[in-house]
């Protein structure tokens, strides 16, 4: 599950907190319940990683770094697979509950927008090395967490307690993204 990848997901959650808060809309509530969903889609997402790259061949036994768990054999396809189903239902209730909480249900068309980003979020965290055809190896791992780390989920977070946009939030957005991006190059260096 990488605990030490955690941190960096919650950021932009905490972060549309702490900007909500500035703008006297703060609802502890929809944070937590963000920052649950964040950590689901993160463990998602890091599952979906070890077994892609097992299954395409980016980690291999000459692999330097940490050991992966479908690689070394600490757990079968089948096991990483069922774990991975596991967390994308966890990331989906805990969106769905999110998004209830905060618009209720009378707010439906808004629902709707966030349910669909809720399931692209599930998609880009199995896609990016776990699908067919992963994005992650065609170089657009970087344009993926720049926009889920950093746009959706700060932005996210922050209308869902404002329920409005402030495009000033877009500026420290964009920078927990960028951040993000930052932290993935340096996770993807193979030595």
């Amino acid at each position: 599950m990488r605990p030490r990848t955690l941190p960096l997901a919650v950021a932009s959650s905490i972060l549309g907190g702490f900007l909500a808060a500035a703008d006297g809309v703060f609802n502890w509530l929809v944070t937590l319940l963000c920052v649950i969903t964040a950590v689901f889609l993160q463990i998602l997402s890091n599952l979906a990683n070890d077994y892609g790259d097992s299954v395409h061949g980016a980690d291999h036994v000459e692999r330097a770094g940490p050991k992966r768990a479908v690689q070394s054999g600490l757990i079968t396809s089948a096991q990483m697979k069922r774990a991975m189903a596991l967390f994308a239902g966890l990331s989906a209730v805990s969106g769905l509950a999110l998004v209830i909480v905060a618009l209720g249900v009378a707010a439906l068309p808004l629902v709707a927008l966030f349910v669909v980003l809720g399931g692209a979020a599930i998609w880009a965290a199995v896609s990016y090395t776990a699908s067919s055809k992963p994005y992650g190896y065609v170089g657009l791992g970087d344009l993926f967490v720049f926009i889920f780390f950093g746009w959706v989920g700060t932005m996210g977070t922050y209308f869902l307690q404002a329920q409005a946009l402030n495009w000033l939030v877009l500026l420290p957005a964009t920078s927990v993204g960028l951040l993000s991006v930052a932290v993935l190059n340096v996770n993807n260096m193979r030595h």
